[in-house]
């Protein structure tokens, strides 16, 4: 009943129109919030009734106090305007202001401390927790015969940057009707998946007379939503033999050229298409030219397209067996915000290196959450910000990151000492001894933490001794 009241006194406002008498409204200020008065309209309102809310803090003011935090960062403000908004009712001015100062202490802890080890502490932070990941593939729940690879070979993938992952996949959400329509969904799962005669059709090679004869399966055609015509086009634009000047297929030293192939449609349903040059061996490549390299339909690179339903939403989502971001993203149907795909080279060349950046993470703390590792966020941010640093995604090895760093001896303790040792002399190079690994090799104080220090003493009688680091 309250909130009843709250919408109509909501709607006379409104309007300027209505005889009522203030002081029958029995709803309180959550009722008036939630009905669309603004928090200073619905403080007005209460104070006309001669009511005041019992305990709690107005929203301005925990909002204005939260704000007044210099320290805290616009995130931290926004979560914790949130969660006090919650419990404002418990909350005193006195109880406010003692959580502020425990969450900007909190806060202050959390920082690095100035020249701390950041590289070495996240290197231990990954590497430790990564002893303990198994090596093994992962299938999506729920959606057969499609597999990823996870635990430590996915690891060892993303620091690698390799160009194509293992196992290339995607998740490609739709957009309007696809996203809750079935059938829409699955006819444009099949647009995206890439057909090959040999997925509608039965190919036999017959020596007899020298043909390869093509049946094609008229349910599978018409569930993939292709045209006899279309099999007879593509089929059309195939050649025999070989290019002029190869030796493939023929004797040394003679050429043989390439002939158009003929298309003979039967009663049956079934498409002859003769070899020109009466070769065997012609006739198994054009067999198996027309079985496995012929693509029908489809984006290339798309092996498998399933349609699954999200538990989550209720949108139908395709999951993929193979990954072509940029095709993908131009389909209409499809939602290009937020389709995604786990081969990060793909992402960079498509979205940019921010994104590959956020894929990074993202595919990592993926990774490790999935074998119930709990490793900070900050770490891993760390290893993506070093490896897109320079507007490309790097690898963390000799041909990346490691390999590309100025200092001799930190290149030679990484991989092919004796390659780098002697490059260097070769060169002339000359190492300044700033980073870790190069100090620790030469026995002195690395120039972090406590090393970063210079103390100097000063005498009571006069003067100074300095000290350098520790």
């Amino acid at each position: 009943m309250k909130k009843e009241e709250a919408e109509e006194i909501a709607e006379l406002l409104k309007d300027g129109k209505g005889d009522f008498t203030v002081a029958e409204l029995t709803v309180g200020r959550e009722e008036l919030l939630e009905s669309g008065i603004e928090e200073a309209h619905a403080a007005d309102i209460l104070k006309m009734l001669g009511r005041r809310e019992e305990g709690g803090l107005k929203l301005a003011e925990i909002k204005s106090r939260v704000n007044a935090c210099e320290q805290l960062s616009e995130k931290i403000k926004s979560e914790l305007n949130e969660k006090l908004r919650a419990v404002r009712r418990r909350l005193s001015a006195e109880k406010l202001d003692a959580i502020l100062r425990k969450v900007e202490a909190k806060y202050e802890e959390a920082k690095v401390e100035p020249r701390e080890a950041v590289g070495i502490v996240a290197a231990q932070s990954i590497g430790e927790p990564g002893t303990q990941m198994t090596l093994r593939t992962f299938h999506y729940a729920g959606v057969g015969a499609i597999y990823i690879t996870l635990g430590l070979p996915r690891i060892i993938e993303i620091v690698d940057a390799r160009k194509k992952p293992s196992t290339p996949a995607m998740k490609i959400k739709l957009a309007g009707e696809y996203a809750t329509d079935k059938n829409k969904a699955v006819q444009l799962a099949m647009e995206i998946e890439e057909t090959f005669i040999k997925d509608i059709a039965k190919i036999e090679a017959s020596p007899e007379d020298m043909s390869v004869w093509v049946s094609l399966n008229e349910r599978e055609l018409e569930r993939r939503n292709i045209g006899r015509e279309e099999v007879v086009a593509k089929l059309s634009g195939l050649s025999t033999g070989t290019k002029a000047g190869t030796k493939a297929g023929t004797k040394a030293g003679t050429n043989e050229k390439e002939h158009a192939v003929e298309i003979e449609e039967t009663g049956a349903g079934r498409l002859r298409i003769p070899v020109q040059t009466k070769s065997y061996h012609e006739l198994l490549r054009l067999e198996e030219k027309v079985s496995s390299k012929l693509a029908v339909k489809g984006i290339n690179g798309i092996k498998r397209a399933i349609v699954r339903k999200d538990d989550a939403d209720g949108e139908y989502i395709i999951y993929t067996e193979g990954s072509a971001l940029k095709k993908v993203l131009e389909v209409p149907g499809v939602d290009f915000r937020r389709t995604t795909t786990n081969n990060i080279a793909e992402i960079a060349e498509v979205l940019g290196i921010e994104a590959a950046r956020n894929a990074i993470i993202e595919e990592m703390m993926e990774t490790l959450d999935e074998q119930g590792l709990d490793v900070d966020a900050r770490h891993v941010t760390l290893i993506a910000d070093a490896m897109t640093m320079e507007g490309e995604v790097k690898s963390i090895g000799r041909h990346g990151l490691a390999g590309g760093k100025s200092s001799v001896l930190s290149r030679a303790a990484f991989e092919v000492t004796v390659d780098n040792l002697l490059a260097a002399a070769l060169h002339g190079e000359r190492d300044e001894l700033r980073g870790v690994t190069e100090n620790v090799i030469v026995g002195q104080p690395i120039k972090l933490g406590t090393g970063a220090i210079e103390l100097v003493a000063r005498r009571s009688g006069g003067g100074s001794t300095q000290a350098k680091g520790q």
